[in-house]
This record gives structure tokens, sequence and C-alpha cells, in this order.
């Protein structure tokens, strides 16, 4: 029987093994580049993805610390960040549990997989770009993107989310004009 925490935690998965396998691939001294995020390393942009869902998660009474810090081992403390969230999520009292959000009455599964799942890709293609690896979103993942870029409407520029949009060459590929509406280049002009 396949209940909400079940689709909670299969949709997370999906997004945390492709954003953890980018993860995996950067080297030592690349955590250090600087990503297309302004200001921030590669290492400052998992730093923020961790720390927003842990600080999401303590907000609604769920423990999702872990006992590896970013700063000392950013792929341990991935890996060990993931585990808990993957044990969190297959709790249906994590998942189900609701709460009136911005937008709405949600549960804290839905907002994991789409709100911070959001951060997972795009800023899975930050840290790849902060590495220069061409990181590929595949076409379920860009649905995604356009559709939560569509439900921020203009707090998707707002301070600390994304920059103004940047323009593309009339043929440029979807990717590129997804992420150019992020204020992101592609890889080939941040790398």
């Amino acid at each position: 029987m396949t209940g909400p925490s079940t689709t909670v935690l299969h949709d997370y998965s999906r997004l945390a093994d492709r954003f953890g396998a980018v993860v995996d691939r950067l080297a030592d001294a690349d955590w250090e580049r600087d990503s297309p995020c302004e200001s921030w390393t590669a290492r400052d942009v998992l730093h923020h993805v961790v720390s927003t869902q842990r600080d999401f998660l303590a907000q609604h009474g769920f423990d999702a610390s872990i006992g590896t810090e970013v700063e000392a081992d950013p792929r341990a403390a991935w890996h060990a960040h993931d585990e808990r969230l993957r044990v969190l999520l297959a709790d249906p009292a994590v998942a189900a549990h609701e709460y009136d959000g911005v937008f709405g009455r949600t549960t804290v599964g839905a907002s994991i997989v789409t709100f911070y799942g959001f951060d997972l890709v795009v800023h899975r293609w930050d840290i790849a770009a902060a590495a220069g690896l061409d990181e590929r979103f595949d076409d379920r993942e860009l649905d995604m993107i356009e559709s939560s870029a569509d439900g921020f409407g203009e707090h998707l520029y707002d301070d600390g989310v994304c920059k103004p949009a940047v323009s593309t060459p009339a043929d440029a590929d979807r990717q590129v004009r997804i992420l150019a509406r992020l204020g992101r280049r592609s890889t080939a002009d941040v790398a």
C-alpha cells in the first residue's frame, strides 16, 4: 500500500539522489570555487541547502540535526543529512504533518518535495557549475522549475532568491532559457 509518506519519500529520494551524485563528483578543492550564487562558494550553496531544510523541520518540531557539519566535510555532511531526512520522511507523522504556509494549508512532506525540492534541483546545478561540470536537468525537473517559478511570481526575484532574468540567444535550449529566467548563465559562461 502506498501512502503519503511513501510518495513523499520516493519523490524526495529521486531529487536527493541526483543532488548527492553531484556532491560526490566534486574534488576537495571544488568546494571553495565560486558558484553562480553571488558571494557563495559551492560549500556555501551546500550549507544553504542543508541548513534551510534543517531549520524548516525544526520549526515544525522535527530534529534533522546531524553530527557532521558542511564546513568540516561537505560530502559526509550531505550524506548524513540526506539519510536523516529519509528517516524522517518515511514517518507518516512527519510527512503528513500539516501547517499553514505562505501559499495556504500544506504538509511538511509536500514542502520538502516542492519548495525545498526546487532548491535541490537548482542548487545541484549551481554546485556542478562551480566545479565546471555540465549538469543537465531532465524534463520532469524542467517542468518543476518552471511551475515553481510561476508559483513564486515576482517573489522569485526577492532579495536572496534569484537574480533578475538574463538574456539568452534565440536558439538557446530549454535548460539555458530556464536558467536564464533564474538569473543564471549556462555552465560554459560560469565555469
